[in-house]
């Protein structure tokens, strides 16, 4: 393969659009790391960008086809997730009550972010072979359980965010695929009956206490409130043209809670204001647009669903995070893609894009 002819051909508008919006990760992460004088993280993060670019570009030299040919390879990789999401119960290290990442000398992993693409995979693949048999609902069952095995790990963890993200997929491939109203709507049903129960036997009141409290702001402002509304400060703050990088009182006093992951946004907001904020979305928009054209311009459904699952992922995860700065959803812990600090986040998510530029050069 010609290396020069191959990267003419990948999608740059794709490329920019994720790249654009890690550098402003980038540089938020730094602002973060002036207040405490500690600048390991945005080294580091610096160095995930530069391995999740060269990632990329490896995928999308590798077609496609391999994978999804090939069921006994997608087989082995989701069941070598669901060992590692077992295995964090036993081997990695509780940090405020979660064990997610495994913990390897400087590096941390995070097997949800490797899970997402995998499931992904797995079920563009098992409804690419079904699509005309969608009416069966065994089917929707099977898939279901593909699903159900990793979401209740995730959920025993406990991050609930990610478990909503992996059920998303699922749903949004199901859409996808042509599920018949009627059996979408005895779907959601049963989801109904599925929330009951985990709400009112699984779910714990100092958990339940956290998710509800947004809808009274002011009844607990130093405790399950004080995250929300330190973040809503820093946004409001941030007025037009924002404070300026390093100069956002709210990162650099401390009062911003987890300013490099769950609350990036606010960080974006205070120093870089309305303008920073428009640009992020824009670039979100950008990134969507590339991938639904995937989906959109596909010959095989194995492409048009792997699209779809993508940016169902990456827009329900977006949408939640904002939503959690803006106080409209209760914080649940969810990073902002491609933007907040984290090895797996970023290297994964571009691991995902290169599968993209590879379906664009051989299925679309």
């Amino acid at each position: 393969m010609n290396i020069i002819n191959h990267i003419k051909k990948l999608d740059f508008l794709l490329i920019f659009s994720a790249s654009a919006l890690s550098i402003i990760g980038i540089i938020s992460i730094y602002s973060v790391c002036l207040s405490s004088d500690d600048f390991s993280d945005f080294y580091k993060q610096i160095i995930f960008f530069a391995v999740a670019i060269f990632i990329m570009f490896l995928m999308s030299l590798l077609d496609n086809r391999i994978i999804r040919e090939n069921s006994s390879l997608i087989l082995t990789l989701y069941f070598f997730c669901i060992i590692t999401l077992l295995g964090v119960f036993f081997f990695a290290p509780e940090i405020r009550g979660i064990r997610s990442w495994y913990k390897i000398g400087p590096i941390s992993f995070n097997p949800i972010e490797l899970t997402k693409i995998i499931l992904i995979i797995l079920l563009a693949k098992y409804f690419s072979r079904r699509h005309i048999e969608m009416y069966k609902v065994g089917h929707i069952i099977l898939s279901g359980i593909y699903v159900f095995i990793p979401s209740i790990l995730i959920f025993f963890q406990p991050e609930f965010g990610s478990v909503i993200i992996l059920v998303a997929i699922w749903v949004g491939i199901l859409l996808v695929s042509g599920i018949k109203i009627k059996d979408f709507l005895l779907l959601c049903l049963a989801g109904i009956i599925a929330l009951s129960f985990v709400w009112s036997f699984l779910i714990e009141d100092y958990q339940k206490d956290r998710m509800l409290s947004f809808l009274n702001p002011q009844e607990d402002p130093l405790g399950a409130d004080w995250n929300k509304n330190q973040a809503l400060i820093a946004i409001g703050s941030g007025g037009i043209l924002g404070k300026g990088i390093g100069e956002g009182s709210q990162v650099q006093n401390g009062f911003l809670p987890e300013p490099e992951t769950d609350f990036i946004f606010s960080v974006v907001a205070e120093e870089m204001g309305l303008i920073g904020v428009t640009a992020l979305l824009s670039l979100f928009g950008i990134l969507f647009w590339r991938i639904l054209r995937v989906a959109l311009n596909a010959r095989s459904n194995f492409t048009r669903f792997f699209a779809a699952g993508l940016s169902i992922s990456i827009f329900i995860q977006m949408v939640i995070n904002i939503g959690m700065n803006l106080g409209i959803f209760p914080i649940i812990g969810l990073p902002l893609p491609l933007v907040s600090y984290g090895g797996s986040n970023i290297v994964f998510s571009f691991l995902a894009l290169g599968i993209i530029q590879n379906m664009i050069l051989v299925d679309s």
